[in-house]
């Protein structure tokens, strides 16, 4: 018998946590694996390998779900709603490939990174043909918005990491600065995930709740890039499975490096600045010192605005059956993070 997605799929970190919330999705996620099962043909013969590969050591498919949960009606998905999934996790894909690149990370979702197996020239090549391929489903729609929010929101994407790219090893980066790089680069692809589940889901003739969920999923968005930039310091490369400190070590200064720059007088804050661009500060150093300086409070109390920012974009829907879905990911979020060491 041969293999498929569901066979070769390596378990996600906090496996049983994420399964048990996924679980009403099942047979959505069952539907969008046949579906991959069936792009991986479209590509050339020579790239399908790489493709399945990419295709079946994904994580959580946290932007699918946002899909599926914005469009649930409690029953199963149309062939629509499950292509509209398949754009966003093959964008999102494609993302991951580029940055394991431009991190020098070996580890993703317990296994070698695309470019730790078969190289950076053959990696940054498959991440294009990951976003094509996105496009080409997005345009077989007979509505062009779908292809036209899809394009935009691939362009915003890289226009963050971009953004992040130029502000490496800056020191001076600020919050406003910061906040638009994860709202770019993060938060995007997570306010068209639920936009294009409400809208082709049809779960509510209201044309205002489509806008309600993708303001619902850019807050979610900015809260989960916040957490996985606390992520990066708090726990370890098995619990994770992925390579940890990319950020730290390409010279990335996320929220928490941000809050504990901040704290320390001018000529420390600079000193520190220079041992970071040197690695001469271990991250394990670096974490003690942002714990001892009250960082990770002020970052869960960030989070916890994020988050109750989404929940409040959707409370006037809150009769929807998605919207009480979309509530839960709010919930599980916030438990990732409480599931930190520090966070607790």
């Amino acid at each position: 018998m041969p293999e498929t997605l569901a066979s070769r799929n390596q378990p996600a970190a906090n496996t049983s946590e994420s399964e048990a919330f996924f679980a009403p999705l099942r047979e959505h996620i069952n539907k969008l694996d046949a579906f991959f099962e069936t792009q991986i043909a479209e590509f050339e013969p020579a790239v399908r390998e790489l493709v399945a590969y990419t295709l079946a050591h994904r994580g959580k498919r946290l932007r699918p779900g946002l899909v599926f949960y914005a469009g649930w009606t409690g029953k199963p998905p149309s062939d629509a709603l499950v292509r509209a999934a398949a754009i966003v996790e093959l964008v999102h894909l494609a993302t991951l490939v580029h940055d394991d690149i431009l991190d020098d990370a070996t580890l993703r979702h317990n296994s070698p990174t695309a470019a730790a197996k078969y190289g950076p020239h053959a990696a940054v090549l498959l991440g294009d043909a990951l976003f094509a391929q996105a496009l080409i489903l997005a345009s077989a729609f007979p509505d062009t918005g779908v292809c036209r929010l899809v394009s935009a929101a691939t362009r915003q994407v890289c226009s963050g990491e971009i953004c992040q790219t130029f502000g490496r090893g800056d020191a001076r980066l600020s919050l406003e600065q910061y906040f638009r790089i994860i709202r770019l680069k993060t938060a995007e692809l997570f306010e068209v995930s639920c936009r294009l589940g409400a809208q082709i889901g049809d779960v509510s003739a209201n044309p205002d709740y489509a806008a309600a969920c993708a303001i619902f999923g850019r807050h979610l968005g900015i809260a989960y890039q916040i957490f996985d930039d606390i992520a990066d310091f708090g726990v370890n490369e098995a619990g994770a499975g992925k390579t940890l400190g990319t950020d730290f070590a390409s010279g990335k200064f996320t929220l928490p490096v941000l809050l504990y720059l901040r704290r320390l007088p001018d000529a420390e804050a600079a000193a520190l600045a220079a041992q970071l661009e040197a690695r001469a500060v271990s991250p394990e150093q670096l974490a003690e010192r942002m714990a001892n300086a009250g960082v990770p409070s002020e970052c869960k109390r960030i989070f916890q605005e994020e988050t109750d920012k989404a929940d409040a974009a959707i409370a006037p829907f809150a009769d929807a059956p998605s919207a009480t879905r979309l509530h839960e990911l709010t919930g599980y979020v916030r438990t990732r993070l409480s599931a930190l060491p520090r966070f607790a």
